[in-house]
């Protein structure tokens, strides 16, 4: 459909990423600001249950279901989605800022020859249709509004935790239209066997809404236990610094910085933390910054909404006593 607003739809394990759900809820409202359909696009197989649940949020699902697009590869999802692209001219096309996005988005747009905003933290329409996308620069120290006059669609990629998850859906209302994965052999190069991951028994940090992340001031792997029961109370997200992970203390899928993850939580908790400009990078657009830590000269102090100076050994057991009572968790 001409002029429509796509979502990328990203899922993991079976399930829609939160990111993409908080943005078909923002593109809906974009959708109507400009009057155009709102399309959800579902790459995958054996995901049709996931195609229906997107049509409680989007107007129209378009659904690739076949082998090809089971695993991702970046060479063929580019080629399908540019296709299509070229053939409908959506105007305004959104993901989250996952790293599979960051990998294909680039690409796509190289391919549209168009623009892109990557690590947006806002979005909004001017009145003549164009998207103002903001974005964070210098690690933070300043923010551009990014616009795409020339190219289309204009693509922004999303900071996941920006956005609200739409309301409480209705009955579906969208149509699922399935499309076939038409790709020439001959442009790819890359084959994926299989895709490996470790197991997680919490949510990712990128779209964790508490998380609890620990610096070299934990002295030690085994006393992570302290940030797990605390994580446990709250149901969140255990981070760590480039520095705990270099130590071997924590894996590299836990780092939060600029050489790790950049995350965006309502509630973030930098336990024995000095504050590196590198790891702020990562954080610095958390809604409520707490630091403990025994330094009060620390410089994560000056990015914390509130700060704890004490041992984080006495300090953390108290405060997960107090959050399990305080959560009925005691």
């Amino acid at each position: 459909m001409a002029g429509a607003v796509w979502v990328f739809a990203e899922h993991q394990e079976g399930k829609i990423r939160k990111t993409s759900l908080e943005l078909l809820g923002k593109g809906r409202q974009v959708a109507g600001e400009v009057g155009a359909p709102l399309i959800a696009m579902l790459l995958g197989s054996g995901v049709d249950a996931l195609a229906q649940e997107l049509t409680t949020y989007a107007d129209t699902v378009y659904h690739w279901d076949d082998p090809a697009v089971a695993l991702y590869n970046s060479e063929i999802y580019c080629q399908i989605i540019a296709e299509l692209a070229h053939k409908e001219q959506p105007q305004i096309f959104l993901a989250g800022a996952t790293f599979l996005a960051r990998d294909l988005f680039p690409r796509l747009a190289g391919r549209l020859k168009t623009g892109i905003a990557v690590d947006c933290l806002n979005l909004e329409l001017e009145e003549d249709g164009l998207l103002v996308a903001r974005r964070p620069l210098f690690g933070g120290k300043a923010l551009a509004d990014v616009v795409c006059r020339q190219g289309r669609p204009q693509i922004a990629l999303v900071r996941p935790n920006t956005f609200s998850l739409p309301d409480a859906q209705g009955p579906a209302h969208g149509t699922v239209v399935r499309l076939p994965v038409g790709v020439d052999p001959a442009h790819v190069k890359i084959q994926v066997l299989e895709v490996s991951r470790p197991p997680k028994e919490r949510l990712d940090l990128t779209e964790a809404e508490v998380i609890v992340t620990g610096g070299r001031g934990m002295k030690a792997a085994e006393n992570f236990r302290l940030l797990e029961e605390l994580a446990d109370v709250l149901n969140a997200t255990v981070g760590a610094t480039r520095g705990v992970v270099d130590s071997g203390w924590r894996p590299h899928g836990d780092q939060v910085g600029k050489s790790g993850k950049t995350v965006s939580p309502k509630l973030y908790f930098a336990v024995g933390v000095s504050g590196a400009i590198h790891h702020v990078m990562g954080m610095d657009t958390s809604k409520v910054v707490v630091a403990i830590n025994k330094d009060v000269q620390a410089p994560i102090f000056q990015y914390a909404d509130y700060g704890v100076v004490g041992d984080l050994f006495e300090v953390l057991p108290l405060l997960t006593k107090e959050m399990k009572q305080g959560t009925g968790k005691g």
